[in-house]
């Protein structure tokens, strides 16, 4: 893929565009009559006749009417308002007035009631219908989490700015029908809440002759009284979920004083970074952790694992060292060397976690296993402390599925794989996520015969399918034998050794092994100290339900990393643990909400798949419009040079514009790379200032600013291009005949 060519696509989020030619979209004949009904309102004056002079001289005469037809008065004064209402015009405080002053108060309220109810929820309807999709393809990402507190929230919202006048109806009926709050919750809401401001201004409507304008009624005391009543929703919210908490807590005895400001479950990265965070605002706080500092990411996770591909990659280099040049180079495994070897990079590592340095910190660490008693108190090695906030950050774990058999072998997990000391002849992995692929890639290249097997049609099925299918692609030239469409059902051993079991299709597999290794699946670790006692509610797939404070059902008892989801990185429980120290110690001033807008993330295989945000299976799958420019790095001069030139990134942007929705990089050093766009993402920069940054020749980062200059290019301004070619040819000295003129299809 040339870098000279730019290379777009335009999707709409999977929706198949069908051509109007033949049909009229109905959305504008909607948008037509709504515009035509507003502009024939001003056109014919019709605001003349919602005026307080107006009504104050006609009066007798409506009365009149009303006297001689009331059923028709009232019917045709109803459906004026609705009519208003739904059209957003001006006058609608005006009919409100003169339903007092036409009907009386019982009467007026109950018709204004209605109408303007009516009214509000069409105009709400017509914004949803017109512009809601529109707004939600262009900011979907960033609407998440706000529906979702409109879901839970909406209705306690609506209720508080509609007891306050100073919010303009016709502007809150637009808004909330941007929102996904239910059309019935929108009504009711809207009722129960503008009876109030309703019942005010029908009143005043009763007394018609001692009104000189508008402004008498809204009076400065009058609106701020209003103001006040609009506050009074969140101050018994606030009271309400104080008796909330009391209620919660109301089963245990709070002590008196506190031994501690933090006690936190668990020294991986979650508990690590909320015990450094806690420590540095010179809070009290005690980290226990049963095993060993540093959690799974560096005793048995993200660090060995590396160690282990480091030397998977440079036995591969060596077989493949003549396309370097290199004819006689070789290379034997001493594999009790190589996990040797991982073993030291622990060690080397283990410093930067350790008790010694976190106490050096002025954290009290504590080895042992922690329970929690009560949500103020935590008993560690026979001791109770107490304490005023609890951070559970205990990890997860290697998921083992109920395999027949699994349990009669000595299986491997991500756990105890590293205290192997020979290297197998046969392997299985079960799994094709990033830790499987990752481990049956490496083994592969130390030299074990690797069957792979996923149950689901491909491996790594978060990512795009041309990523999987390249990594695929890759692993099948290694020797790897992926099994995609398997389903592994029972564990048999026989004379010839043990073997997995698995159904694909109507086929039943045999697979022989010397080890298997189980890598389909990480659960949380929440049993064993005291969540079940407390009653702290679980989600259905195993983490503990938080807040997006990340409090669980006790406000004072937050949970961070794996064990809380909703992602499982390392990266992403010390991003956690920030939210949760802060809320923890400071949450009486000040909250925050946990930000997962800009989460990325790396697989480690060759080539390395890293990725920010949306990537285009998810884009389809939410219907969210977007642009798609990629960058073969086959064509990057620095991939070339070190033969490493395969790979590609690909970058989603807003459709005709350059701001990032995600991207998705494979390729040598893919995760060091994405950061670039980790940055941008973060602090919205888009592909303009990318292009126009400069970047180090030669090295792989240009392929960023290459993907950039790709979208640019597509995006170059035709028109323009076209009068400068005709500019530079003047400026030759060509004659005016001689000018060419470019037409669409020449660029």
């Amino acid at each position: 893929m040339s870098n000279a060519a730019p290379s777009t696509r335009l999707s709409h989020g999977g929706t198949p565009i069908k051509s109007t030619s033949t049909v009229i979209n109905p959305r504008l004949l909607v948008l037509g009559a709504v515009a035509a009904a507003v502009i024939a309102f001003f056109a014919l004056g019709l605001g003349q006749y919602f005026s307080l002079d107006f009504l104050k001289s006609q009066q007798e005469a409506l009365n009149a009417f009303y006297a001689e037809k009331p059923v028709l008065m009232l019917a045709g004064f109803f459906l004026v308002y609705v009519g208003v209402a739904a059209l957003s015009l001006p006058g609608a405080a005006i009919l409100t007035l003169a339903a007092g002053a036409l009907f009386g108060l019982f009467t007026g309220l109950i018709l204004v009631s209605f109408a303007s109810t009516i009214g509000a929820t069409l105009a709400f309807l017509v914004s949803r219908y017109l512009l809601r999709g529109t707004v939600e393809s262009r900011f979907g990402s960033k609407l998440e989490s706000f529906n979702e507190n409109i879901n839970k929230e909406g209705a306690f919202y609506l209720f508080t700015v509609r007891l306050v006048p100073v919010f303009p109806f016709f502007l809150v009926n637009l808004l909330m029908g941007l929102t996904r709050i239910k059309t019935g919750t929108f009504y009711i809401v809207s009722q129960i809440g503008m009876l109030l401001g309703t019942a005010v201004y029908v009143n005043a409507g009763t007394q018609l002759a001692q009104i000189d304008s508008l402004a008498g009624i809204a009076s400065p005391g009058l609106l701020a009284s209003f103001a006040l009543l609009g506050v009074f929703p969140l101050i018994a919210k606030k009271i309400l979920d104080m008796i909330k908490a009391r209620k919660v807590y109301s089963d245990w005895e709070k002590p008196d004083t506190f031994d501690r400001d933090i006690v936190v479950l668990g020294a991986g990265s979650g508990g690590l970074v909320s015990a450094y965070i806690g420590t540095a605002v010179k809070a009290k706080v005690s980290l226990i952790e049963k095993h060993r500092m540093g959690g799974d990411c560096l005793n048995t996770g993200c660090v060995p694992s590396k160690a282990l591909i480091r030397t998977g990659k440079l036995l591969n280099n060596i077989r493949n060292s003549e396309k370097y040049g290199v004819s006689s180079a070789n290379g034997e495994l001493d594999f009790a060397k190589t996990m040797d070897r991982v073993h030291e990079v622990i060690a080397k590592i283990e410093p930067h976690d350790s008790p010694d340095r976190y106490r050096g910190l002025g954290v009290d660490v504590i080895q042992g296993e922690g329970k929690i008693t009560s949500p103020w108190t935590v008993e560690v090695n026979g001791r109770t402390l107490t304490t005023r906030n609890i951070i559970v950050a205990t990890g997860a774990m290697p998921f083992v599925p109920p395999i027949p058999g699994l349990d009669t072998v000595p299986y491997r997990t991500s756990d105890n794989l590293w205290d192997m000391r020979e290297l197998p002849k046969r392997l299985v992995v079960l799994g094709g996520g990033p830790i499987g692929s990752e481990l049956a890639q490496a083994f592969a290249r130390l030299g074990s015969e690797v069957t792979q097997v996923e149950r689901e049609s491909r491996i790594m099925v978060r990512e795009d399918e041309d990523i999987s299918a390249l990594v695929m692609e890759k692993f099948a030239r290694e020797g790897v034998n992926v099994m995609t469409g398997t389903n592994a059902v029972g564990v048999e051993t026989g004379p010839d050794g043990h073997v997995l079991v698995c159904e694909r299709g109507d086929e039943t597999v045999r697979i022989g092994f010397d080890e298997i290794i189980v890598a389909i699946g990480r659960k949380p670790r929440t049993e064993g100290f005291g969540l079940e006692e407390l009653g702290i509610e679980k989600e259905p797939n195993g983490t503990i339900s938080t807040n997006e404070l990340l409090q669980t059902k006790y406000p004072n008892i937050y949970a961070v990393g794996d064990v809380a989801g909703p992602y499982q990185f390392t990266h992403t429980a010390a991003h956690q643990a920030w939210y949760a120290a802060v809320n923890s110690l400071f949450g009486a001033l000040k909250s925050f909400k946990v930000d997962y807008r800009v989460i990325p993330w790396a697989t480690f295989t060759d080539p390395e798949v890293a990725r920010v945000g949306l990537n285009e299976s998810e884009a389809r799958d939410k219907g969210i419009p977007y642009e798609l420019t990629t960058f073969g790095i086959d064509d990057l001069d620095r991939a070339i040079a070190d033969s490493s030139d395969y790979g590609v990134v690909k970058v989603l942007t807003v459709p005709g514009k350059d701001r990032i929705l995600g991207v998705t990089i494979a390729g040598e050093h893919a995760g060091d790379l994405i950061a670039e766009y980790v940055l941008a993402m973060k602090h919205k920069i888009g592909l303009n200032k990318i292009l126009g940054t400069i970047h180090i020749y030669p090295t792989l980062a240009e392929s960023n600013k290459y993907v950039a200059g790709n979208w640019k290019r597509a995006h170059q301004p035709e028109k323009v291009l076209q009068w400068l070619e005709r500019y530079h040819t003047w400026r030759r000295g060509k004659p005016a005949e001689d000018m060419p003129v470019a037409s669409p299809d020449q660029h």
